[in-house]
């Protein structure tokens, strides 16, 4: 194959897999993000997420990450759903209602990865889904798949903000995918409606005040700054994407895999209340909630309330 039939059979197989997008970029170093990337962790928005200031050079420059790599092939994965949780329940973030999305892609990536070998040739690289020094979000605006919206999320115009990323990173020259323009324009909705100010100023959010840091990747426990701002979310906040009018066009998904348990959409605050480590063990077996494990959801469910009777 030439390079440009390589590149037709990766976005074709992209589709097959069920993908909804699929760009792709020369790998090198991020020169653009890196002054940002700096930035942000020298204000300390990373919290106690001390993993994000490893491998430094590795999070900028894939060809350090993956010697040999000369194309980054960024994807995406819905997983929009417009179904709601039991009204008289607490909130969770829609992409971890399901099982954890991990599983299904890093599956996905793998068969990617082996037809692309099978097809084209001897190809090296590897794989990654959120599990390693790779910048997601930078890759997938230098690709085309959407531009960084005000809430650092990357949107498309045709189907929101609702997906989840991926990459593979391989020594294979493929043609290159342009970026896409800005479509925020003046809307600041996202920023306006962050129950807790977390967007300090467009695209550059302070993850240590963020409600999706605060349920999932505190371990001590929430400051009462936070009191009264929680807006019951125990696990992850979608606000900044719900009142996103680019997510207009978010289509739910058809995965099943992405389902959730029927007691997401019937428990009660009481029965949350009252879980014990046995049901969370059920309701969240190979589900991204197992993160915060069964105390740190109950620290969570135990603030949100306590927010409530201060």
């Amino acid at each position: 194959m030439n390079i440009e039939q390589r590149t037709h059979f990766i976005k074709e197989k992209a589709k097959e897999l069920g993908f909804l997008h699929c760009g792709i970029s020369k790998a090198g170093f991020l020169e653009e993000d890196a002054p940002r990337l700096e930035k942000w962790l020298k204000s300390g928005f990373h919290g106690e997420m001390g993993y994000m200031e490893n491998y430094f050079d590795k999070r900028l420059d894939p060809t350090i990450l993956v010697p040999g790599a000369k194309s980054v092939i960024s994807l995406s994965y819905n997983y929009y759903t417009d179904k709601s949780l039991s009204e008289d329940g607490y909130k969770i973030s829609k992409y971890a209602r399901g099982k954890d999305y991990h599983f299904l892609i890093k599956d996905k990536l793998k068969e990617f990865f082996e037809s692309i070998q099978e097809n084209i040739g001897e190809v090296d690289g590897r794989v990654f889904v959120d599990s390693a020094p790779v910048l997601d979000r930078a890759w997938a605006r230098k690709s085309g798949i959407g531009w960084v919206g005000k809430n650092a999320n990357i949107l498309s115009k045709k189907v929101g903000s609702f997906f989840f990323l991926a990459e593979l990173i391989l020594d294979l020259e493929l043609l290159e995918d342009a970026p896409t323009t800005d479509h925020c324009g003046k809307c600041t909705a996202c920023i306006d409606a962050c129950p807790t100010q977390a967007i300090e100023a467009p695209r550059i959010v302070n993850g240590s005040k963020c409600i999706s840091y605060l349920t999932i990747e505190l371990k001590s426990e929430i400051p009462t700054f936070f009191k009264d701002k929680m807006d019951d979310w125990i696990f992850g906040c979608d606000v900044c994407q719900d009142v996103c009018p680019w997510n207009r066009f978010s289509k739910p998904h058809k995965e099943e895999f992405f389902e959730p348990h029927s007691a997401l959409g019937e428990y009660t605050k009481k029965e949350w209340q009252e879980l014990t480590q046995e049901l969370f063990s059920e309701i969240f077996r190979k589900s991204a909630v197992k993160r915060t494990k069964y105390a740190g959801l109950m620290r969570n469910i135990k603030f949100v309330e306590n927010s409530k009777k201060d």
